[in-house]
């Protein structure tokens, strides 16, 4: 028996909120049984045991309010694939090739892309004009507030000395002609509604996206079979994402998401489509899960880095879409410190491919 919970918040005393917090978390063992769709009970407790703040303006990520919001946000149930614990999960038995058709001695990489805006309920939805995958976008109108981050904003703009002096309108107008994937993601925490958009761009017509996709963060409902979103994997993107209230706390709770440059033209739950044509099995398909091996020393590590490894070993990585090797991604945020140089002495041997139990 799989369960969904609603994501109620405790009101009790100090005393009783944590007898509620332990109650429920042995109410979820014995409910879920299987540690093959298991979440972290401590994870559910604290979730619990939290109290969402009230959203009365648009939240930009990086900001101490947002970690508030972000920390007593429940982003799908405990038995959704990006929650599953990991550890025990038997290896798949082509990983050693798998992993070496990414590369065995490529670096871990850190690259600090995915930010995001938290938006009020009662956030004005606009209409996004979509220009290259509107039969596999799900329909508008959409809340988006005029602060919405594009890709790699704030921090990769602030720390390139060719790119700083670039505002945010700069950006979501793309004068500089960047291009790229131009990722953007709105949350709704109240309603618990995630919106993702592939290639956003403000023009003077209104916003275009190359592609549009809704989640219902209370849900483990799939995008149809065969659908990408704005991750080639078909993917949520803002599941994944190391957040700064995560490394604050010392603890990521989820899955993260990888790139590989070679992907194989198949996928496996949870993802629900492909981005290649090539067809050697060696190759990872998309929503392949990884996972740091046990044996993996973090001690020497920073908090952060070690925080971020553990997950690793945890919950693992889905490869999510077709980029650089081994890259995971996390949010913009200039508090966060630069993680280049600690990831880089993660090589790709230290990973395996990891299956579901059957």
């Amino acid at each position: 028996m799989i369960a969904t919970f609603r994501n109620d918040r405790c009101r009790s005393t100090p005393g009783g909120l944590r007898r509620s917090a332990r109650r429920f978390a042995i109410l979820v063992l014995l409910l879920l049984g299987s540690s093959t769709f298991a979440s972290d009970p401590a994870r559910l407790a604290r979730l619990r045991a939290a109290t969402m703040p009230k959203i009365e303006t648009p939240t930009p990520f990086d900001i101490p309010a947002a970690d508030a919001i972000c920390t007593a946000l429940e982003v799908f149930p405990p038995d959704n694939p990006w929650n599953r614990v990991v550890t025990d999960w038997p290896v798949h038995p082509n990983s050693k090739a798998i992993v070496g058709s990414i590369g065995a001695a490529k670096p871990l990489r850190y690259n600090p892309d995915m930010g995001f805006v938290l938006v009020p309920p009662d956030q004005k939805k606009i209409d996004v004009k979509l220009v290259s995958y509107p039969d596999e976008s799900d329909k508008g109108p959409y809340p988006i507030p005029d602060g919405v981050p594009i890709e790699g904003w704030p921090a990769n703009y602030l720390r390139d000395p060719k790119k700083k002096l670039f505002t945010l309108d700069d950006v979501q107008r793309d004068k500089a002609k960047e291009a790229g994937d131009r990722h953007a993601i709105v949350v709704d925490p109240t309603n618990r509604v995630l919106y993702e958009f592939y290639q956003l761009k403000k023009t003077d017509a209104g916003w275009q996206a190359a592609c549009a996709a809704t989640f219902d963060l209370k849900s483990n409902k799939l995008r149809p079979d065969g659908w990408t979103s704005t991750d080639a994997a078909g993917l949520p993107i803002f599941p994944a994402v190391v957040r700064h209230d995560e490394l604050q706390r010392g603890e990521i709770e989820h899955a993260l998401r990888v790139t590989v440059v070679k992907s194989r033209r198949a996928y496996v739950a949870p993802a629900t489509h492909f981005a290649s044509r090539l067809t050697d099995g060696n190759l990872p398909r998309m929503g392949e899960r990884l996972r740091l091996r046990k044996d993996f020393d973090t001690s020497k590590f920073t908090p952060e880095a070690r925080t971020i490894l553990n997950a690793l070993k945890k919950y693992g990585m889905l490869v999510a879409d077709n980029g650089i090797d081994w890259a995971v991604s996390c949010a913009p945020d200039p508090r966060i410190p630069v993680l280049h140089d600690e990831l880089r002495k993660v090589k790709g041997s230290d990973f395996e491919v990891v299956e579901m139990p059957k």
